[in-house]
């Protein structure tokens, strides 16, 4: 069985700069879309259909929200040279379901280490390539939000490309004025 990866695709009305970014400075622009990682890339002899029905489970009462991130940031450590777009709201929701998805048969892919939600903008080879490329994109700051309505998950092709094999739909949103009776005075 391939690898596959759960994350969520925010859909940001400026993406076009984290495109621009990404393509100079992400080796994977090409293949997948701008995300964040909420199960990292996994090969668990689970079939599809067994997933999909653990992520309707775990995700059934997680309402739509709102995910917003600005400020860059730069990270090494043993996996590479990373620059991280950060989440600045919605971490908690984000942490709320990073937490639900590795418990049962997730259980075992958690790493654990502290999860902080970002969206990686870009993998250098070396520590000096990543302090250059941070202080040529240090100034961006612009701010990245959406609603977050469902959750992905995706195959890892043969080429490293990028393969939505399942897509979990968030609840709505209720309104306030929904189940609220109507009075007649």
């Amino acid at each position: 069985m391939s690898l596959r990866t759960i994350m969520i695709f925010p859909d940001f009305d400026n993406a076009g700069i984290i495109d621009d970014i990404r393509t100079q400075y992400d080796p994977l622009s090409e293949l997948v879309r701008p995300h964040i990682t909420l199960v990292f890339p996994f090969d668990l002899q689970m079939p599809n259909e067994q997933l999909k029905v653990f992520l309707d489970n775990k995700l059934k009462d997680i309402q739509q929200f709102t995910v917003q991130l600005s400020q860059i940031s730069k990270h090494i450590n043993t996996h590479g040279n990373y620059l991280f777009l950060d989440v600045t709201n919605g971490l908690e929701k984000i942490i709320e379901i990073y937490d639900a998805l590795h418990t049962d048969k997730l259980e075992k892919l958690n790493m654990g280490l502290p999860y902080m939600p970002h969206m990686t903008i870009g993998k250098l080879e070396t520590p000096e390539l990543l302090n250059e490329a941070y202080e040529h994109i240090k100034t961006v700051t612009d701010t990245f939000t959406t609603e977050v309505n469902k959750i992905s998950v995706e195959m890892i092709g043969a080429n490293d490309e990028s393969i939505i094999i399942i897509e979990i739909n968030l609840k709505t949103k209720q309104s306030s004025n929904e189940n609220v009776p109507c009075s007649n005075t």
